[in-house]
C-alpha cells in the first residue's frame, strides 16, 4: 500500500520524479471548507456532484519501453471525504514517465487505485486516445448570458452573498443561465483561476444583476475550485431558495489539468464533459 503524502507541493519549489510514485499525491480534507458553509446540525450534505478532472499531458511506456501518449478523465464523488491537491496531482502524472505498463487499461487500473486510496472513495478513470478527444470538439455552456448585462460593480464586495434575491412575488420559473467572468485566486499560491460556470435552477427568477456582482466578486478571494462552487451552491440556495438547483463550473487548465466541479440537489444528469474555447 502506497504511503499517503503529508506534505503539500503547492507553492513549493519541487524537482520533478523520474520513477512513479503513487505517495506523491496530496489529499485535502473536504470537512475544513465544508464546515464554512453547513450548519452545525446539518449531518448531510445539501448536494451531490462529481469533480471532473481533465489530464492532457499524461504518458507512460509500454511493455517494449516505447513512451505513449494520451489524455485521461477522473472523476471523483463530491462526497469523497479528500480531494487531490493540483501540483501534487501534476507531479504523480509526470512520474508515470518513465514507468512500464502491458497496455492502456492496466495503467487506467493503477491511476484508479491510486486515486481511490488517497481520496477515500471510488474514482472513476477513463484513458483517452488523441485521435478521439479531437473527435469532442469545442462547446461553450448554454444558458442565458449574464455578461451581457451592462452594470457598474463595486469591487470592494467581495462575492458577497447580500447581493443575491429572488423576486418572490413572482412565479417559478426554469431558467439556466452563464458568465464567463468567474475568477478566483489560489488560496496557496495565489496565483488566478479562471471560469465559465452554468446556473440551473427551478424556483423564483433569480435578479441577474446581483448574481453576476456576486460572481464577480470571486476575484478577489482565495479558494479551491471546489470549495468556490460549493460557496456559490450554498449562497443561492440560502438567498434564493429555488426548489431545484445546480452549479457547474469548468475551469481553465493549469499544468496541464483543468478542474470542473459540478454540484446540485436533485436528480440531474452528470454534464458532459466537454471543453470550452479557453479550456
Amino acid at each position: 500500500m502506497a504511503l499517503i503524502n503529508s506534505r503539500p507541493q503547492l507553492g513549493q519549489q519541487t524537482a520533478y520524479p523520474t520513477h512513479y510514485d503513487p505517495g506523491l499525491l496530496f489529499p485535502i480534507d473536504r470537512a475544513t471548507q465544508r464546515a464554512k458553509l453547513l450548519q452545525p446540525t446539518q449531518k448531510t450534505l445539501p448536494f451531490f456532484g462529481v469533480d471532473i478532472w481533465n489530464a492532457y499531458e499524461l504518458s507512460w511506456l509500454n511493455a517494449k519501453g516505447k513512451p505513449q501518449v494520451a489524455l485521461a478523465e477522473f472523476i471523483f464523488p463530491a462526497d469523497s471525504p479528500k480531494m487531490v491537491e493540483s501540483k501534487s496531482f501534476k507531479l504523480y502524472l509526470n512520474s508515470l514517465n518513465n514507468e512500464r505498463f502491458n497496455s492502456a487499461e492496466e495503467l487506467g487500473l493503477q491511476l484508479k487505485t491510486d486515486l481511490s486510496l488517497v481520496t477515500e472513495a471510488p474514482v472513476q478513470v477513463r484513458i483517452i486516445k488523441p485521435e478521439e478527444a479531437a473527435t469532442h470538439g469545442i462547446h461553450e455552456l448554454t444558458g442565458d448570458l449574464l455578461d451581457r448585462l451592462d452594470l457598474d460593480v463595486d469591487h470592494s464586495l467581495a462575492a458577497d452573498a447580500a447581493l443575491l434575491s429572488a423576486d418572490i412575488t413572482a412565479a417559478p420559473i426554469e431558467q439556466c443561465l452563464v458568465s464567463h467572468l468567474l475568477k478566483s485566486n489560489c488560496p496557496v499560491t495565489g496565483q488566478p483561476d479562471w471560469a465559465s460556470i452554468q446556473i440551473r435552477y427551478f424556483g423564483r427568477p433569480i435578479n441577474e444583476a446581483g448574481l453576476l456582482r456576486y460572481l464577480i466578486g470571486f476575484r478577489q478571494l482565495g479558494e479551491f475550485h471546489e470549495d468556490c462552487v460549493e460557496t456559490i451552491f450554498c449562497a443561492i440556495k440560502e438567498r434564493c431558495a429555488p426548489e431545484k438547483l445546480a452549479v457547474f463550473a469548468r475551469y481553465t487548465r493549469r499544468g496541464g489539468l483543468d478542474i470542473n466541479p459540478f454540484r446540485a440537489d436533485y436528480n440531474a444528469a452528470w454534464p458532459a464533459n466537454v471543453r470550452h474555447a479557453r479550456q
